[in-house]
């Protein structure tokens, strides 16, 4: 309690102090000092006294590190290490793991509407045999996208039983909110897995893109009263009516975009971000 009554100080402070023109969120290249405390959600969130997440580890190698997205909070850090760790006991061979957070979390410039408060991890889909290279060597990777170019079906030539294992592991631990993957993936795992062994596909969640890696969400950290984990998963497998209409959908949206013409581009708006992250991106 005296920790975060400290910290809720401090953040009131620096956002007195605040200079008028904000940092963007990209601009900070460390963390802010002190006790990681997340606030926000996963797509309006940031962090304080966020942690690196060491290049390599048991069983994963970080990739893209130039990006500056291997910020995060200690549990999400831990995760990262015990998956490794039990992949490569089950033979894997090392984990790319891509972006966590910014150093304080926040909206990013490309890429990303979430990642924003340390509870978001990217992992890549690559099995392959990886060559232990520098970390400075890993920002171009070898990419295995397991679906096809119509967004139908899972791609056979690289979709493999040791993915359906890895993505088993990665959802089984009780702090693992949801496990966000391409619906055609969704589909095929309720298609062949027998409904006795479908279970864990409850946290397995349909989205578009996520063909190339899969992207782990974890539930709050406690002792983080200020964090805000997303709406609960509703009950079942997921194996239902409500993932055909991800197909249905996807149709739709492809002639849409045949029929209109190409919109002007435009900068999304920014999500409402907590009143402390203010302070968290001023200060020093």
């Amino acid at each position: 309690m005296r920790r975060s009554v400290c910290l809720a100080a401090l953040l009131a402070a620096l956002a007195w102090a605040a200079p008028a023109a904000a940092k963007e969120w990209h601009e900070p290249k460390l963390p802010t000092k002190g006790p990681t405390e997340l606030f926000g959600g996963p797509a309006n969130g940031c962090i304080a006294g966020a942690q690196a997440l060491p290049p390599d580890g048991p069983g994963y190698q970080a990739v893209r590190l130039s990006r500056n997205r291997n910020w995060s909070h200690p549990q999400t850090i831990a995760y990262i290490r015990d998956l490794g760790a039990r992949a490569q006991a089950a033979g894997f061979a090392p984990l790319y793991i891509g972006d966590l957070s910014q150093p304080r979390g926040g909206p990013m410039r490309d890429g990303h509407a979430s990642h924003q408060n340390g509870t978001d991890v990217d992992i890549w889909f690559n099995l392959n045999p990886k060559p232990p290279l520098p970390a400075s060597q890993r920002e171009i990777i070898d990419i295995v996208r397991l679906v096809t170019a119509d967004e139908k079906r899972i791609e056979p030539a690289q979709f493999r039983p040791e993915h359906v294992r890895l993505l088993q592991m990665a959802a089984a631990p009780a702090n693992v909110d949801r496990v966000l993957v391409h619906y055609a993936i969704k589909k095929h795992l309720c298609e062949t897995l027998p409904p006795a062994e479908r279970g864990w596909l409850r946290k397995l969640r349909p989205w578009v893109g996520h063909n190339e890696h899969f992207h782990v969400r974890l539930a709050c950290p406690a002792g983080n009263p200020n964090c805000q984990t997303q709406a609960g998963i509703p009950p079942g497998d997921g194996c239902d009516s409500t993932l055909d209409w991800w197909f249905a959908d996807a149709e739709e949206r492809r002639k849409a975009a045949a029929a209109a013409p190409r919109p002007r581009q435009t900068a999304p708006p920014r999500p409402k971000l907590p009143a402390q992250c203010a302070a968290v991106l001023a200060a020093p």
